[in-house]
Parts: C-alpha cells; structure tokens; sequence
C-alpha cells in the first residue's frame, strides 16, 4: 500500500511492518500505540523505525492512519482516571487539598 508519511511516499506492506519490527524493543507507551504481533509500540517509534526518518518529521496521525490501513490495531491516548465514586466531607476534601492524609 502506498502512503504518504511527512511529504514522502512510502509502499508498506503488512509483513514488510512486521519483519521491520521484529526484534525492536518497544517503548514505554504515553499516548497512541499500535499493535503489532503481541507487543504495543508508541506511535512515532513505528513510524522512525519503518520510515527511517526523525519523530518530528512526521504527526502520530499520520502513521496511525497508515498503519490501520494495512490493518493493525492502533489505539489512543492514556484512558483518564476513574472519578472517586464517594463523596470527601468538606474537612476531609480541604485536608486532602493540604496534603495530609484522609481518614475514612
């Protein structure tokens, strides 16, 4: 498949991806990921790897659009923190705003 990743065409092929990320460590993930085989790799180190280029040549977008393409999964960011599901007395709430520990 032919794609265009920071104003360079690119002919990418499933295998080719996964032969180019094998034995490639994956980073710890901050923000989108793509699936490939049983490991999660950070967005832009798949893109510096199969494009050989710099991660600020080109925009997480794009090689997430690439890389569903050819039919990887590719996940977004960090999911955001669960609300605490009960309610802090306002003393409780201003202690933990104090930084001291909260009592139940």
């Amino acid at each position: 498949m032919r794609c265009v990743i920071a104003r360079f065409p690119f002919d990418l092929t499933k295998s080719g991806v996964l032969e180019s990320m094998k034995g490639v460590k994956p980073e710890q993930v901050i923000g989108e990921s793509v699936i490939i085989g049983r490991r999660t790799y950070p967005v832009k180190q798949v893109g510096q790897v199969i494009t050989r280029q710099d991660r600020r040549d080109f925009s997480a977008g794009e090689v997430v659009r690439a890389m569903t393409q050819l039919g990887f999964t590719c996940r977004g960011g960090l999911p955001r923190t669960a609300v605490p599901t009960r309610m802090l007395s306002p003393l409780q709430r201003a202690s933990a705003m104090l930084g001291t520990p909260v009592t139940a």
